[in-house]
């Protein structure tokens, strides 16, 4: 599959792999993503014209534009649909290290657009059946007018560092519902009338309550967990012992590189910005989770 994704709202009659051909299929059943799998467990997408083909019948589905020359397409799956033989569903976490970049870049975009979709069959102001709204991604209420388009909840994680007697050490927290041993970074939604900085200090303060100097940002990431954007930060430890809710947080501590506990994976914003801090340091490897 090559890796160049061209987004589309409108599937034009000519598009390669389109209505006349096998197009690529990102087909959900719920947040589970349907993949098909060989004897030696390489992971791939469904290539079909229409997942009827398989045996899945779709309760509805969108365009999303074209890759590697085909069409691209996602879908909501029943609930209660069987994978066919030699497919599997499977979480978008899992995923990650065995579906392309790309591919998996589109299945993320995918997730968000189907369950956008899902939500919003109806009018949120006066409950009439929406319509598609041509060359937009949108719905549209033909009673009142009111036009949805998909939302992101935007939500800030911040990585704290100081300076300790052993060297630069960065804050880990664990939150209630982590698994023994976790390990990841303060973060939380941002709330109307905030800027991002804002809720940076406002989750830090509230979670393990102490002030910081130097919020910087450091980059964003898609996280369709259903459709939050995670923006990330660095910041500096400025005053304040640590002080924790214990409605949000179960553990917190100072970590030096050599003694982190098991903490986020690679595909998370989390992970890439503690393996800056790492690199930047030049200390030895977080360890592997």
């Amino acid at each position: 599959m090559e890796e160049t994704f061209v987004p589309a709202v409108d599937l034009p009659d000519e598009a390669p792999g389109g209505r006349r051909g096998a197009a690529w299929w990102f087909a959900f059943r719920e947040r589970d993503l349907l993949v098909t799998s060989d004897e030696d467990g390489a992971i791939a997408l469904p290539l079909v014209g229409d997942p009827a083909e398989i045996g899945v019948v779709a309760v509805r589905h969108q365009f999303l534009g074209t890759m590697g020359g085909r069409a691209c397409w996602s879908a909501e799956l029943p609930a209660d649909v069987d994978a066919p033989v030699g497919m599997a569903f499977e979480g978008l976490r899992a995923l990650h290290a065995r579906l392309p970049d790309a591919a998996y870049a589109v299945a993320g975009r995918a997730a968000q657009i189907v369950e956008w979709d899902r939500t919003h069959q109806f009018c949120g102001r006066c409950g009439v059946p929406t319509e598609r709204v041509p060359g937009e991604r949108a719905k549209r209420c033909p009673t009142c007018g009111l036009t949805s388009y998909p939302r992101l909840s935007p939500a800030v994680i911040v990585l704290i560092r100081r300076e300790g007697e052993a060297g630069p050490e960065v804050l880990l927290v664990r939150g209630q519902h982590f698994a023994a041993g976790f390990y990841g970074l303060v973060a939380g939604f941002v709330e109307p009338g905030e800027s991002l900085e804002e809720a940076v200090r406002r989750e830090v303060a509230e979670e393990v309550g102490i002030e910081l100097t130097d919020v910087c940002y450091f980059g964003s990431q898609p996280w369709p967990y259903p459709h939050a954007l995670m923006v990330g930060f660095t910041a500096v430890h400025a005053s304040g012992d640590l002080r924790l809710d214990p409605r949000e947080i179960a553990d917190a501590a100072w970590f030096t590189p050599d003694r982190f506990p098991q903490i986020p994976p690679p595909p998370s914003i989390a992970r890439h910005l503690i393996d800056a801090f790492v690199a930047k340091h030049e200390t030895s490897t977080p360890s592997r989770p």
